[in-house]
């Protein structure tokens, strides 16, 4: 459900953001929003009080956004307000933003490594990327794990290239699991 919701109005957004040309500009406005919406908690658990009836919630969205964000944003709160899927803002806003970013061809990638990548690492990485997908630029989030051993992993959307040492011990500790050797064919 949860899913659907968030495509329903994720893709009527952007519908309206592409129409009117205002793409850029509404964007912007939707990872100011998520940002506003997860620095106050308080504002969901408002939204979410089963006390407070659908008009005043929308009379307090009205009060704190209008004026700030774009009249289309307004009425998408309104609207998801109304419906009573307001703990889906989140996806909603989620969800257009992946949109926006498959439509400039902007990829996300996340980059695990051992140690530390330096400068020169990664835009190594960042060159690799470019050079073999579809995308013109990248959103980069590095992560060190040590765990991992050696090696990289990157994840893509659900795409994912794992070359960590990690992974490579695991599939040769199971492949070796597998050789069973019969009696009589051991070497003398």
């Amino acid at each position: 459900m949860a899913k659907l919701v968030s495509k329903v109005y994720g893709d009527a957004l952007f519908e309206v953001a592409v129409e009117s040309g205002r793409l850029d500009e509404i964007w912007e406005q939707t990872r100011a929003m998520q940002t506003a919406l997860e620095e106050n908690p308080e504002l969901f658990a408002l939204m979410r009080h089963p006390k407070i009836v659908k008009e005043e919630k929308v009379k307090i969205i009205e009060s704190i956004f209008t004026g700030e964000v774009c009249a289309e944003l307004v009425g998408l709160l309104r609207m998801i307000v109304e419906k009573d899927h307001f703990a889906q803002i989140g996806k909603v806003l989620a969800y257009f933003d992946d949109q926006v970013k498959e439509y400039k061809s902007i990829g996300t990638a996340y980059v695990t490594t051992a140690m530390e990548l330096s400068d020169a690492q990664k835009a190594a990485v960042l060159k690799r990327l470019l050079e073999t997908t579809k995308y013109v630029t990248f959103e980069m989030h590095y992560e060190v794990d040590s765990a991992i051993i050696g090696g990289m992993m990157i994840r893509i959307g659900d795409r994912v290239v794992d070359s960590t040492v990690r992974t490579k011990l695991y599939d040769l500790t199971r492949e070796l699991s597998k050789i069973q050797l019969k009696a009589g064919e051991c070497a003398p």
